[in-house]
């Protein structure tokens, strides 16, 4: 992307996108280690919830840290209104809403003090329900979002899980300075324009990775900016059945594929359907791809950042105006003002 070019700059999604760095710059990073600090005492699962793009990301990738890591402490993630069939007894609710407004999140708040389960509010607004009522509140530094499609603040909301887990587990966090960097590189970096051209005659994309929370996020990213019609294919999953509906005119985006795939994956979508696979990864693969830098621990908000910028240069390309939906709203669900 380029933020100075008008075909850019003038809107306020790629404004915010290209935020992001000078977001993770500014984390109050002290407000969150103090917050690990004051869930000492909790014994019970930590529950991260959110609708949307406030749990997909920042959620998904906290938890598969922890498995990684072979932690004892592996957050459960779920959206607000199923995670009130859980005991969660001793435990934790964590509830993301950038708005701090979301009426989902907000129910799951009450419910939580009802049966004297500890909440902690991650909001980008102070002074919302969400930070009133919860018993913890981290109020983002990232500011108000004016596009629909959440990026900013998904980063920060991403960050603040990393901190508290490496905080109560001992998982190092990744240097700010270099991440910031790092994802400012990748954010200004211009996509091959065989990928880009790829993409925008695509007609359904189907993102396809790990459930780190990456290639689900930018599935929703997708219907948002490019307003193409996507899908998330978990794992190995595009090999598992999806092809037989898919059509040469389809595009599958890899992101960090397992290398012990890609022969299956080039037969089974490249010379089975006959479609376009590209990939986003640290490292060359089978097929074109988008290369981002390797940060040990921080792949994912690179590989995000990567596929952002490719749907700005699609959407773009397909002459959408990136900060004007007709249906999607910024907050989904809001909780009326009255309790």
């Amino acid at each position: 992307m380029n933020g100075t070019d008008a075909r850019y700059a003038d809107f306020s999604l790629v404004k915010e996108m290209l935020e992001s760095p000078d977001v993770i710059r500014r984390m109050d990073v002290e407000a969150v280690k103090k917050l690990a600090g004051e869930l000492t005492g909790i014994k019970g699962p930590f529950l991260l919830s959110g609708e949307g793009s406030s749990r997909i990301f920042p959620a998904k990738r906290a938890r598969i840290e922890a498995l990684r890591r072979g932690s004892a402490l592996l957050p459960v993630v779920e959206g607000a209104t199923q995670a009130l069939e859980y005991p969660l007894a001793g435990g934790v609710a964590f509830v993301a809403s950038n708005s701090g407004k979301t009426k989902e999140g907000l129910r799951l708040v009450r419910s939580a003090k009802k049966r004297g389960i500890k909440s902690v509010g991650i909001v980008a607004n102070a002074g919302t329900p969400i930070a009133d009522e919860a018993d913890h509140a981290i109020v983002l530094s990232c500011g108000p979002e004016a596009a629909v499609a959440a990026t900013k603040s998904v980063i920060e909301q991403a960050l603040v899980y990393h901190t508290i887990f490496a905080e109560r587990a001992g998982f190092p966090v990744p240097d700010r300075e270099k991440l910031a960097s790092a994802l400012d590189a990748v954010l200004h970096a211009a996509p091959a324009k065989e990928i880009v051209d790829a993409v925008t005659k695509a007609k359904t994309l189907f993102w396809a990775g790990r459930n780190d929370g990456v290639a689900e996020e930018l599935t929703l990213k997708t219907n948002e900016i490019s307003r193409k019609r996507s899908d998330f294919l978990e794992g190995t999953y595009a090999v598992h059945g999806i092809e037989e509906v898919m059509t040469p005119d389809d595009v599958v985006i890899l992101v960090n594929p397992f290398p012990e795939e890609e022969v299956k994956l080039k037969q089974t979508l490249a010379d089975g359907v006959g479609l376009t696979v590209v990939a986003i990864a640290s490292r060359q693969t089978s097929f074109p791809t988008f290369v981002v830098p390797a940060l040990e621990g921080a792949d994912e908000y690179l590989q995000l950042a990567a596929g952002w910028n490719l749907l700005v240069e699609v959407g773009i390309n397909c002459g959408v105006k990136l900060d004007q939906t007709t249906r999607a709203r910024k907050v989904g669900n809001e909780m009326e003002t009255s309790k």
